[in-house]
């Protein structure tokens, strides 16, 4: 194998692959790219058995062939290569040559046959889906989902299709729950996909690279895909059943209040800065016209504010985790108010945002 391509179009590949690999070790070939030389397109790959991208790249191709070197070493090289061409080379057991102006590396590889195949997914399965779109209802989501690994259902995003092209995504990690719709058109799954949280957020990274546009996106099996140019992101899908969030979203709250968005951010982060360390504990107590936020840390000391709401129900005190509102304050944009339904100390709360009916996020409430 041998090939010469553009240093910029090669690390550009390259980059993609750099939070793919397996950083753990477990097994060393998963530390590694695999570099592939075919009808003049050099393609590049990383896995780690649950997340893989492939990008290509044109390039001269001198011989074909396909090897593995480690990622990280590869990718400081092509980084610091001084000309604008980078030529590649495989030699004798499996060592490879890298040169680029008058630099000479040899790196040791792995023969690509050690190297986990990927699937075959039919590109006639795949739906064009707004970038925009997509963007939104993952960034509205990801941060509900639950970092504890033996709750492995709650690790990802559920993603289901309604009617009349309506895809709804739920996450949530047993404190709070995020659960967007949006008119994106038939994606066709006949029931619900749980996506990793690794993968969505390669796949947020991927999308943050445009603001217009669409990606390609389609499941098989207990795989997805998405692809944009000339980049491919595989997905493992989390084989289990995700809980009946519908259960979970309070229908009867009888106090709502409404507030502006933004004085509740500011408000919300100058007090937890004197909030429990680990629990983030934050008193909301409401009432009539107003709402006082208050912390209250005995190694610390103690915070209060106050600000205006529109609130006309009876005296409510609740406490609440504030890193779960400022998180979902925090992607609901800049501006307009958010509406805030309640029912007791005990209960869960229900946020949403003016004018957007498809958001919701239900927040369970803490003792202080």
């Amino acid at each position: 194998m041998e090939f010469k391509t553009k240093k910029g179009d090669f690390l550009s590949a390259l980059y993609w692959t750099q939070s793919i690999v397996e950083r753990r070790n477990t097994m060393p070939i998963l530390a590694n790219v695999l570099i592939e030389s075919h009808e003049g397109e050099v393609r590049v790959t990383a896995t780690d058995l649950e997340v893989g991208i492939r990008g290509g790249v044109k390039g001269e191709i001198v011989t074909e062939g396909e090897i593995s070197v480690n990622a990280r070493k590869l990718y400081e090289i092509v980084r610091e290569a001084p000309d604008e061409m980078v030529q590649l080379k495989r030699l004798e057991n499996d060592w490879v040559e890298i040169k680029s102006g008058k630099s000479v590396f040899k790196m040791v590889g792995i023969s690509a046959k050690e190297f986990p195949q990927f699937p075959q997914f039919p590109t006639e399965k795949l739906i064009p889906v707004p970038i925009r779109i997509l963007r939104e209802m993952i960034e509205k989501t990801i941060f509900s989902v639950s970092n504890d690994e033996t709750r492995h259902n709650l690790n990802g995003v559920l993603v289901e299709e309604g009617e009349k092209g309506i895809v709804r995504m739920v996450a949530t990690d047993g404190h709070r729950l995020a659960l967007i719709e949006r008119s994106i058109g038939s994606m066709g799954l006949e029931k619900g996909v749980i996506i990793p949280r690794k993968g969505l957020a390669e796949l947020k990274k991927l999308l943050e690279e445009s603001e217009e546009g669409v990606v390609s996106i389609g499941f098989q099996d207990n795989m997805g895909l998405v692809a944009k140019d000339n980049l491919q992101l595989f997905m493992r899908l989390i084989d289990e059943d995700f809980p009946d969030y519908s259960k979970v979203v309070p229908k009867d709250n009888p106090y709502g209040m409404k507030v502006a968005k933004d004085s509740f951010l500011q408000a919300l982060r100058r007090v937890s800065i004197l909030s429990s360390e680990r629990y983030k504990g934050v008193k909301i107590e409401l009432k009539e016209g107003a709402m006082a936020i208050s912390a209250n840390n005995p190694d610390l000391g103690e915070a209060a504010e106050e600000i205006e709401v529109d609130y006309k129900g009876h005296l409510l005190s609740i406490g609440f985790n504030a890193r779960y509102l400022l998180d979902v304050l925090g992607v609901l944009g800049n501006g307009g108010e958010i509406d805030v339904k309640i029912k007791d100390e005990v209960s869960p709360g229900l946020l949403t945002a003016e004018g957007d009916e498809n958001y919701l996020y239900v927040i369970m409430p803490m003792r202080l």
